[in-house]
């Protein structure tokens, strides 16, 4: 299975595609793409428009982006969340299915804790991969996207299968969690 990970921004939009067969993990490609300066609706075709290519060159099997979190600054907040929302009409315009995950997932998936630095997220993602050069920051991060759906996609996919039993028990699953 393919996966392309995205890390969404207006300035830059961070990807990485991996490759998983059983519980191996192969590092495929990563890059960013940067927008220059402009109007809003141009930076968005252009990560549109990146995204779309990134999608025909790679051709993954499913995509997971990483969820925008409320900033101090409700205006950065608003711009990252238009970015997220280019880069996922680009993901669901090609029929992939998108899955999302908070940074607290990704660095917990790829390190181990919530609360690690972008040093750490670049370095594990480095080893993870057998990589012969540390990853910029953004690539990094949809690199880490992509590991973190690696891991737990199977365990969600699990779940929703199951999803129906557990109904019956009076259990529910939300957002990857079991709710009693």
């Amino acid at each position: 299975m393919k996966i392309l990970g995205i890390d969404p921004g207006l300035r830059t939009t961070g990807f990485g595609v991996i490759h998983k067969q059983g519980q191996k993990l192969t590092y495929v490609a990563s890059g960013t793409i940067k927008t220059v300066e402009g109007s809003l609706p141009e930076r968005l075709k252009t990560i549109l428009s990146g995204v779309s290519e990134i999608v025909r060159t790679y051709q993954p099997d499913c995509a997971a982006i990483e969820k925008v979190f409320v900033n101090v600054n409700p205006q950065s907040t608003l711009l990252l969340g238009q970015a997220r929302g280019a880069a996922i009409c680009a993901l669901v315009a090609a029929d992939l299915m998108v899955a999302e995950y908070t940074a607290l997932q990704v660095k917990q998936g790829v390190v181990g804790q919530g609360r690690a630095s972008k040093e750490q997220v670049q370095d594990m993602v480095q080893r993870l991969l057998m990589l012969s050069g540390t990853p910029s920051a953004d690539a990094a991060d949809a690199l880490g996207v992509a590991i973190c759906h690696a891991h737990s996609g199977e365990a969600l996919a699990t779940l929703s299968a199951i999803a129906p039993e557990l109904a019956k028990k009076g259990l529910r699953v939300k957002a990857g969690r079991l709710i009693g």
